[in-house]
């Protein structure tokens, strides 16, 4: 691995602070039925079941009537946890209310992001919610149904000491999660660079995006890559430390994961959040977390998508 960046002057103490301030999380730590009412607190007016939509849910599904949601708690705003424990956000204040149109409530797990589809195609999960990307790949493992829309944002030091630019990013040191798409787009790139005679990308993959942003701030890396609402959060709480660089780019739904033999649970999910949509509960919890851009009006099962 090539030579990291200098420190932007930042203490290893408050780093370290700011991980923890920015939700970095354990693997399977269990939040059992979670409200998703952590902070920024609001009123959100969701309402209870409705027996039409209810009638839509399977026998086996409607059985459980709590199910094991999967998530990882180390993307705030969408998802994080609070007090260590309890998973709070967006996604779970959505996920939450469409459950709760269909009479069902959700068990929440925590876990690594990269396993979480796995838990969900082996049993181990009812559903994952978890700023899911949708894309062909995933779609041949799980049924996705979209509720929202993100693109990919980068994010540097601010003043952008470095001069990062992303569409020139050779040899810049880039901080990602595991398993996400910005992974395959740093790849790309640097396929690009090293094509063209010039130095790639080094990523410096981790785990948790807590730990990514972390790892930007006290220099060990030049620049993070995120979803959207995400990287700009990061933004958001660490005041004068960073900035946002270059465009929103490769906009794409985020998808609810369900089993492959589960179509018919994700089209009552489906209509669920159009419910939602109908009597403004979805909007409302979005403009609770501040991400009303990222609303969508049509709510599908495997959408298609570029």
């Amino acid at each position: 691995m090539r030579s990291i960046t200098k420190a932007t002057g930042l203490s290893a103490v408050t780093a370290v602070a700011l991980m923890t301030a920015l939700s970095a999380c354990g693997s399977d730590s269990l939040n059992t039925g979670s409200t998703g009412s952590g902070s920024p607190t609001a009123n959100v007016t969701t309402g209870g079941a409705d027996s039409s939509l209810a009638a839509m849910v399977p026998a086996d599904i409607k059985a459980k009537g709590t199910l094991t949601v999967g998530s990882d708690g180390s993307y705030a705003p969408n998802e994080y946890l609070e007090g260590g424990t309890k998973l709070v956000g967006m996604d779970v204040d959505l996920f939450n209310a469409a459950l709760a149109k269909l009479g069902l409530k959700a068990n929440w797990q925590n876990a690594n992001f990269d396993t979480l589809i796995l838990g969900v195609t082996s049993g181990k999960y009812d559903a994952a919610a978890s700023s899911f990307t949708i894309n062909a790949e995933r779609m041949k493992q799980v049924n996705m149904i979209s509720y929202f829309t993100a693109g990919s944002q980068w994010v540097t030091a601010k003043g952008n000491p470095n001069k990062v630019d992303p569409d020139n990013a050779c040899g810049l040191s880039v901080g990602v999660q595991k398993g996400t798409v910005q992974v395959d787009d740093l790849t790309a790139r640097s396929k690009k660079c090293t094509a063209a005679g010039k130095e790639g990308i080094t990523q410096v993959v981790e785990q948790d995006q807590s730990k990514v942003t972390a790892d930007l701030i006290s220099g060990k890396v030049q620049a993070m890559v995120a979803d959207s609402p995400v990287a700009l959060y990061a933004v958001k709480q660490t005041g004068d430390k960073l900035e946002a660089v270059g465009k929103i780019y490769d906009s794409a739904p985020y998808g609810i994961v369900v089993a492959k033999d589960q179509t018919d649970f994700a089209k009552a999910i489906a209509a669920a959040f159009t419910a939602m949509d109908k009597d403004g509960s979805y909007k409302q919890i979005l403009a609770k977390w501040g991400q009303e851009s990222g609303a969508i009006t049509t709510f599908e099962v495997n959408p298609s998508v570029s």
